[in-house]
């Protein structure tokens, strides 16, 4: 039975939220009857060039659909003897999944060479990256000049693209995963965190970069506002920036009793658990066109505080699940505090538990199946 689309990206054993959304889409294909494959990668970073501790999941998945090792992502030797395999797959559909254009080369070469009753189709995250080098513009044109359609997962990325590029673009949105582990009540996530019943909690999730500022939310806490405060602050993620300069901004602002560090890539059952924990959820983020944690505070009904960026503000404002303030930390305490009152955070549950419906897998590739038949 010949495969109605193929998918080429991160997938397991790799880790990580791509991977993640990439298996959740390759889901919810198969659930509306598409037959559908991912194509993974045999190599994807050199050793020296990636931040974390690992690139893999240790964890035993299994998923209804293929995962195949193929594609060592920075050895061109190996792109056309992919695409000649692809033509022989004969898929009507192939996904590149694009957030790097490191990918570029790779994923341009292999799309050139597909026949062209293969529809190739972009699936990008990331379209100027976090931190731009010189070469990205040519890059990003060259394998926009080999596909066919793009879909995005959110406005900000959609805007970016269509000011750049002359294809069919599918705005999309990011949607919640629908197989994450079943919320449980706050008492009992703080019972096998090892926190406070007593005190507000704050969670920043996810892996810590530059771009992401880190270093605005722990300044403050330090503001007379959260500083007099008995809110806590937990911050559960890999350091893909050196750890020691937000250790040293913690302890001169005297705070080592008042935030907590986890520094690991944690499942998400363990996820789970601190979702539930926390009362509000801070994307206090420098850019950013999307990101992965707003559909898991979505799930488990946490409100959120986040910059005010194009890819993170839309949903929060017209779903009204929290508050948006600016890049710095006089605001972002402002904003903190605001959340924990009472009234603001009932109205931001409520509008979370009504509205999350509309960020489902199902009618995203509903959505996806009649662009990329047109």
């Amino acid at each position: 039975m010949p495969v109605d689309c193929l998918i080429l990206g991160p997938a397991y054993p790799y880790r990580g939220g791509i991977a993640d959304t990439n298996h959740a889409f390759a889901t919810e294909l198969v659930n509306q009857n598409i037959k559908v494959e991912i194509w993974t990668f045999t190599a994807l970073y050199p050793d020296f060039l990636f931040p974390g501790t690992s690139q893999f999941d240790a964890n035993k998945q299994s998923f209804p659909f293929p995962i195949h090792r193929k594609i060592y992502a920075y050895n061109p030797f190996g792109w056309s003897a992919i695409a000649k395999e692809i033509n022989t797959l004969k898929p009507k559909r192939v996904v590149f999944r694009y957030w790097t254009p490191l990918l570029a080369l790779a994923w341009g070469t292999i799309a050139k060479k597909l026949k062209p009753e293969i529809n190739t189709i972009a699936l990008i995250d990331n379209w100027k990256a976090h931190e731009p080098k010189p070469w990205d513009r040519s890059l990003n044109h060259y394998f926009s000049s080999k596909i066919n359609q793009i879909t995005t997962l959110s406005e900000a990325v959609y805007t970016e693209i269509i000011a750049d590029v002359n294809l069919p673009v599918n705005k999309g949105f990011h949607p919640i995963n629908q197989d994450l582990p079943k919320a449980i009540s706050k008492s009992e996530a703080r019972k096998k965190l090892g926190l406070s019943n007593e005190n507000p909690l704050v969670l920043f999730f996810g892996l810590v970069r530059q771009y992401k500022g880190l270093d605005l939310l722990i300044d403050a806490f330090a503001q007379d506002s959260l500083l007099n405060s008995t809110a806590e602050l937990v911050i559960v993620g890999e350091f893909y920036d050196k750890i020691e300069p937000y250790r040293k901004q913690i302890k001169a602002h005297d705070l080592d009793s008042r935030i907590r560090v986890v520094n690991e890539f944690v499942s998400f059952e363990v996820a789970r658990d601190y979702f539930c924990a926390t009362d509000i959820v801070v994307q206090p983020y420098k850019t950013a066109t999307q990101s992965g944690v707003t559909p898991l505070a979505y799930h488990y009904e946490a409100p959120l505080v986040v910059t005010d960026l194009a890819g993170l503000r839309t949903p929060i404002q017209s779903d009204e699940t929290g508050r948006v303030c600016e890049k710095n930390a006089v605001s972002l305490a402002q904003a903190i505090e605001e959340l924990l009152s009472i009234e603001a955070q009932a109205l931001a549950k409520a509008n979370l538990k009504k509205t999350k419906k509309n960020y489902s897998w199902k009618a995203f590739v509903k959505q996806w199946l009649s662009f990329t038949t047109e």
